[in-house]
């Protein structure tokens, strides 16, 4: 005999008040970091790619992993930030067949330029205890590590 299976339950209005803030914190971070990018003549895919770049260099379809979108597409936001001296291809060390894309100096400073300008989460959150502010980042990593979801 089957066991009746339970319907899943409906969110409290406490959890479905967080996803929404969640979800306005999502859309204010991406419209300041668009605004950031464009005043340094960049697109936002432009800017978030020369922000892995300035961290290390990554092979092309690494970095079209952590965009979440096709190598053919990195290639072209790489060409692009390439023309601009911030990007450069460089052989792989440890394999020579593969290119990584690595940020170059002016690239690293504008990367660093950019982050700096983005002053929405940073100015409310120094208004937290240094507490809250280590309760929030360990909430958000539990939201985020892998079988959370």
């Amino acid at each position: 005999m089957a066991t009746p299976r339970s319907a899943p339950s409906r969110p409290d209005a406490l959890t479905l008040e967080v996803v929404e803030l969640i979800g306005a914190v999502v859309a204010r971070y991406h419209e300041e970091y668009e605004e950031a990018a464009a005043g340094h003549a960049l697109t936002g895919a432009q800017a978030r790619l020369l922000s892995l770049l300035s961290l290390e260099p990554l092979p092309m379809r690494r970095l079209a992993q952590r965009l979440k979108c096709e190598p053919s597409n990195v290639t072209g936001i790489v060409d692009r930030l390439e023309a601009r001296g911030l990007a450069e291809r460089r052989p792989d060390p440890a394999d020579r067949r593969v290119k990584l894309a690595a940020a170059t100096e002016e690239g690293r400073q504008v990367a660093r330029s950019l982050q700096e300008s983005l002053r929405f989460a940073r100015e409310p959150l120094a208004g937290l205890s240094e507490g809250e502010r280590v309760a929030l980042r360990d909430a958000l990593r539990r939201m985020l590590a892998p079988g959370s979801g």
